[in-house]
C-alpha cells in the first residue's frame, strides 16, 4: 500500500493529509462523507497554522490548544470542538505510527466536556400523520414517498443507506433488506407488513422514474448525477409533508425518523442489543443514547406493577 511503501520518507503537508485519508478509506472503511468531513477539518487547521507561519506537520501541543481555544471564542459548540480534536488526534497518531513525526502533539490534550444531547424524535402519532399525508399525495411521487417513509421508519436506516439502496438489496419476498452501512458492513433488516405492501406498489411504478432506455441498479433511481434520489431531495420532500400536517419543519428530518424508529422500538419492548444490530452500530455505546427511553419504560413499569406505587 502507498502508506507502507513511503513510511520512511518525509511528505509535504497536503500529501500527508492525502495519505492519511487514503488509509482511512482503505484500512478502516471510512465512507465518502467521513473522508470529506475529515478533509475539511484538517484543511481548517492547516489554514490556522499557515496564518501563524507554521505547517500542519510541525504543530505542537500549544498550537492545537490555541486552535481549540479559538474555536470556542468563535462560538463553536463543544461537540464540534470535540469532533475536530478527534480528527487531529487520529491524524497525528497516524503520522507518529508512520514515523513522519517523533512525537504525537495531541496525545495529552483532553477534549472539551460535552453533554450528549438526547436524540430528537417524533411521537408515534406524528409519524403516522406524515405517513397519512404521504398516502394522500396523488401520482407516482406519492407512491414513492410512502415507500420511502415506510422503509426508513420500519428499518431505521441512515438517509444515505435509504436513498442509495440497490434494487438487489430486497429479498425475493420483499420481507428483508440487505443494508450496507458504515465501513461497508452489511446487515439484514426485516420489514414491516405496511413497508412490504408499499414497496410492492412502488415497484409497479418504479420504471417511471427511469430515463428512457436507461436501466438503474438503484431501488429509488433518479436523473440526478448520483443516479438515485439524493439525501437533500428526500429531506425536502419530508419538510413538505411536515408543512402539510402542521409539524414544525425544524423537528423533521431523515435522521429524526431514524431516531424515532429507535425510540419507539425501545418504548415497545426491544432491547439495546437488538436495536444495535438493526441500526448498524459498531459499538453498543452508540446505541446507549436511547437509554432515556428505557428509563421511562422502567419507571412506568414500576408505577404500574409495584404494590406500593399507589400509596
Amino acid at each position: 500500500m502507498l502508506v507502507k511503501k513511503k513510511a520512511n520518507k518525509k511528505f509535504s503537508a497536503s500529501l500527508q493529509i492525502d495519505i492519511f485519508l487514503e488509509m482511512m478509506a482503505a484500512e478502516r472503511g471510512a465512507s465518502i462523507n467521513t473522508i470529506t468531513a475529515y478533509l475539511r477539518d484538517l484543511k481548517e487547521f492547516e489554514v490556522f497554522m499557515l496564518r501563524r507561519n507554521r505547517n500542519i506537520e510541525s504543530a505542537d501541543s500549544k498550537n492545537i490548544q490555541d486552535y481549540l481555544a479559538q474555536l470556542k471564542i468563535n462560538g463553536r459548540a463543544s461537540t464540534t470542538r470535540a469532533r475536530k480534536l478527534s480528527v487531529l488526534k487520529q491524524f497525528y497518531q497516524f503520522l507518529y505510527a508512520e514515523r513522519q513525526r517523533s512525537d504525537d502533539p495531541s496525545a495529552r490534550i483532553d477534549g472539551p466536556i460535552t453533554g450528549r444531547p438526547l436524540p430528537k424524535y417524533l411521537s408515534e402519532n406524528e409519524v403516522e400523520m406524515l405517513l397519512e399525508a404521504a398516502r394522500g399525495q396523488s401520482g407516482i411521487s406519492g407512491v414513492r414517498m410512502v415507500a420511502l417513509l415506510e422503509i426508513i421508519y420500519a428499518a431505521g436506516l441512515r438517509v444515505s443507506e435509504l436513498v442509495g439502496l440497490p434494487l438487489a438489496a430486497l429479498s425475493s419476498d420483499h420481507k428483508m433488506l440487505l443494508v450496507k452501512g458504515k465501513g461497508n458492513k452489511e446487515r439484514m433488516v426485516p420489514l414491516t407488513t405496511p413497508a412490504i405492501h408499499s414497496i410492492a406498489a412502488y415497484l409497479e411504478l418504479r420504471q417511471d422514474f427511469l430515463s428512457k432506455g436507461a436501466p438503474s441498479v438503484y431501488l429509488f433511481p433518479s436523473r440526478a448525477k448520483e443516479g438515485h434520489l439524493t439525501r437533500a431531495g428526500f429531506g425536502l420532500l419530508l419538510k413538505d409533508l411536515a408543512i402539510v400536517v402542521g409539524i414544525d419543519t425544524k423537528r423533521v428530518s431523515p435522521h429524526v425518523l431514524r431516531h424515532s424508529f429507535a425510540s419507539h422500538m425501545l418504548a415497545n419492548g426491544a432491547d439495546l442489543r437488538t436495536l444495535q444490530q438493526l441500526l448498524g452500530h459498531a459499538d453498543i455505546s452508540t446505541t446507549q443514547i436511547y437509554t432515556h427511553i428505557l428509563e421511562e419504560r422502567l419507571r412506568d413499569l414500576v408505577l404500574r406493577s409495584h404494590p406500593l406505587s399507589e400509596i
